[in-house]
């Protein structure tokens, strides 16, 4: 069997354009991971100072059960950490606690802009 010769003159060049294309989607998925992993690292950074926010508002919470039976607000307080905790006290009937309940209790813990409270009815 006899292959016909290839014109060569119009090929030229070919397998640059071919290269490119390859090259460009390999840059296009790189940068699209990139995206998506950058905002993972965000978001795993904010875990930690979750955790440490809560830790805060949870230590408000301690703070005013230690004086259960006469709760006064407590105004923003810094942790040796760098956290801090600020305490709301509401009395029962009240428009945020409901009528039945003695007290209800917000604390809100913040440490590096990130927010977590922690609230109860008692």
């Amino acid at each position: 069997m006899k292959y016909p010769a290839l014109n060569i003159k119009h090929q030229r060049g070919v397998a640059l354009y071919f290269a490119l294309v390859i090259i460009t989607m390999m840059l296009s998925m790189a940068l699209g991971l990139s995206a998506i992993f950058i905002g993972q690292i965000k978001t795993i950074k904010q875990l930690g100072n979750s955790v440490l926010a809560l830790a805060a508002a949870d230590t408000g919470i301690e703070v005013i059960l230690l004086n259960r039976n006469n709760p006064a607000n407590i105004p923003e307080t810094a942790l040796s950490n760098g956290a801090t905790y600020q305490v709301v006290v509401s009395r029962g009937g009240s428009s945020d606690c409901p009528a039945g309940s003695n007290y209800c209790i917000k604390s809100v813990g913040s440490y590096l802009g990130t927010k977590r409270a922690v609230e109860i009815i008692y």
